[in-house]
């Protein structure tokens, strides 16, 4: 009867003990809160950042370039950045390395009106596009202008918000944004079905690896078994997304009270399909396929003018990836 009472303080003391030990753990969004972000949610929710000792707390950005910033003066333990941003930030000398990868296909995306279409590169010369000084597409567009043959100086760019991109083409204040081929749903549900043309870049050439978790070397350095951990039960997140959209859903709405389930099920949707791919089924949620990381990070190299040459190896890392494996 004593052991059993001693256990059971012994196991009281052990919980309040891994309660008070959750440590505080920032994770910088890319953008305000979509489908794309519902994993987050989930492992929040569902307590898989609580379990691994994690006190997560998840803050909007204005864009790749936002979220880098954060991460890399120390705002942000971890973030969601495009891959194509990353690569010029660092041979700015930022600290900051993708740890995993979200999208395994890219959907960088210019959108226009049907009643003014950009449907190919060069009809982005004389354009005016509207993008935050930090999207990611805004600041790798000279290697798609290079790449394509645009001339990148006929091409006007407007600063908005980006909560103001789909307003501002609506109401045609300008040709047009750029942004995910995923928030095709916002769009049409403000400016009408069929009424929004995409031109993705990938059907150019422009396909490289997209929306990546990214870590400074401070968080790497000193928090690499939360980073480690935090990654785990994120791929867990997502993996729940996978399995069941609805319910994925349903959380997300109760921690974002403001989303609009009809336009962000089918925004979540679209951003699963580039997900659901052999890689992912190969390798688990999150993996990253070295050669076509590299590749990414030659393209940049290749089309992008940056202060410096940057190494492959100096984008990324696989040290702190668990593979979590996608539903069946």
């Amino acid at each position: 009867m004593k052991r059993t009472v001693a256990l059971a303080i012994a196991a009281m003391l052990a919980a309040t003990g891994s309660a008070s030990a959750q440590e505080k753990f920032t994770f910088a969004l890319n953008w305000f809160a979509v489908g794309d972000h519902a994993a987050y949610w989930v492992a929040l929710d569902k307590g898989y950042y609580k379990a691994k000792g994690l006190d997560v707390t998840l803050e909007n950005s204005k864009g790749s370039g936002d979220s880098m910033a954060k991460v890399d003066t120390g705002r942000a333990d971890a973030g969601l950045a495009d891959v194509a941003a990353v690569v010029p930030f660092l041979s700015k000398g930022g600290t900051i390395k993708v740890v995993g990868m979200v999208f395994d296909k890219t959907p960088l995306n210019i959108f226009s009106l049907k009643g003014k279409p950009l449907t190919k590169p060069k009809d982005l010369e004389g354009a005016s596009l509207g993008s935050p000084p930090g999207d990611a597409q805004r600041q790798v567009f000279p290697a798609f202008a290079k790449l394509t043959g645009i001339d990148a100086k006929k091409v006007t760019w407007v600063n908005i918000e980006p909560a103001a991109k789909i307003a501002a083409l609506v109401e045609k204040r300008m040709d047009g944004v750029s942004d995910y081929t995923t928030g095709l749903p916002l769009y049409e549900k403000a400016g009408g079905k069929g009424n929004i043309v995409m031109m993705k870049w990938a059907d150019f050439g422009f396909d490289l690896y997209a929306m990546s978790i990214m870590a400074s070397a401070k968080t790497m350095k000193d928090k690499p078994k939360q980073l480690k951990a935090f990654l785990e039960a994120s791929y867990m997140g997502w993996r729940d997304v996978m399995a069941d959209p609805d319910a994925a859903l349903a959380i997300q709405k109760k921690h974002v009270p403001e989303l609009d389930l009809s336009t962000i099920k089918e925004n979540m949707a679209m951003g699963l399909e580039l997900m659901k791919t052999d890689q992912y089924r190969k390798g688990g949620i999150g993996s990253i396929d070295d050669k076509r990381m590299c590749a990414s990070v030659d393209l940049m190299n290749n089309y992008m003018s940056m202060a410096k040459k940057v190494e492959c190896k100096d984008v990324y890392t696989q040290e702190f990836f668990t593979k979590v494996e996608m539903p069946k």
